[in-house]
């Protein structure tokens, strides 16, 4: 009998060292992969330029922090290390529970058009507080005359985007941290609606938004449909801002795929906000907006009568 009640103990042991690994394996795990900007489906000339990988090669670091960030990651163009030009900042927000580790080829694609990109592993987004601390980090650096970032950092160009939780984040980090008011321009990816964020306590006010902000959105499952951004409840979230602004819903795409999916009119927005791109600006303005008339987003609306 002990012999099988310790057959039986070795084996619940066994199971839960299983569960444990995959657990920690599926916490490194990319939840983009690294050929979506070649196999994602583009509808139009300017989604599909900025879908596909800039001209700059990329270079990595990975800063390790004692407190909820855990590690802080910066992706730039590698010839940043050797010019003397100032590139824009973009930081991104993490969905709930998740890490900013596991979203690498995001970034990369993102520097690959001449950003810096910040990421951290803080899976408690909501607050914009991971985000400002990760912004305090690389402007510290943009200061300390031992860091490759030393002067490298356009101080009038910084951005944020965020998905899920994040992308409500992405709403208190340009609202009501410290540095918000250096932040230009916006993007929410699949952002947690009002109602549901008031109930789980990650409140943010939409209204004090100043800043021209892109809210996405996918039309596919009811997590994403149902749960974190009802269509009626992005139209409601989007009529309260009263800053620039455009929306879409990639037709389609579930929730974990708004973030690569939609990636080629994300990069062309801060590419535009950012980077003064006219090309990319095209996307959202003039006659004739290519995301208007793209058939792979509906529900579009842009409204930037008080952008520059």
């Amino acid at each position: 009998m002990k012999k099988v009640l310790k057959a039986a103990g070795i084996l619940i042991l066994l199971v839960v060292l299983i569960i444990a690994a995959l657990f920690i394996r599926a916490s490194y795990m990319q939840l983009i992969p690294g050929n979506y900007t070649s196999e994602t489906a583009v509808g139009g000339a300017i989604e599909e330029k900025y879908m596909a990988m800039g001209e700059h090669r990329v270079s990595t670091l990975t800063v390790r922090s004692d407190d909820s960030l855990k590690k802080i990651l910066v992706f730039y163009p590698a010839e940043l290390e050797t010019s003397d030009e100032r590139y824009p900042v973009v930081v991104y927000s993490n969905g709930t529970g998740q890490k900013g580790s596991q979203y690498r080829n995001l970034y990369r694609h993102l520097a690959s058009w001449g950003f810096i990109v910040l990421a951290n592993d803080d899976p408690e987004s909501w607050s914009g507080l991971p985000a400002e601390k990760t912004l305090a980090y690389i402007l510290s650096e943009n200061e300390n005359e031992n860091s490759v970032f030393y002067h490298k950092i356009d101080t009038d160009n910084i951005g944020t985007y965020g998905h899920s939780q994040g992308g409500a984040a992405v709403f208190n980090t340009i609202t009501v941290q410290e540095h918000s008011s250096m932040y230009r321009t916006a993007v929410s990816l699949s952002p947690i609606n009002e109602e549901l964020a008031d109930e789980l306590g990650w409140h943010f006010d939409l209204g004090k938004v100043s800043i021209p902000v892109f809210i996405i959105a996918g039309t596919e499952g009811e997590f994403e449909t149902e749960v974190v951004i009802p269509f009626e409840k992005l139209e409601d979230m989007y009529a309260k801002l009263e800053a620039p602004k455009a929306m879409a819903r990639r037709s389609g795409a579930e929730h974990q795929n708004t973030a690569s999916d939609a990636d080629g009119y994300v990069t062309a927005w801060f590419l535009w906000q950012l980077h003064g791109d006219e090309e990319a600006a095209a996307a959202f303005t003039g006659a004739d907006p290519e995301l208007l008339t793209n058939p792979l987003y509906q529900d579009q609306k842009i409204d930037l009568q008080n952008d520059q």
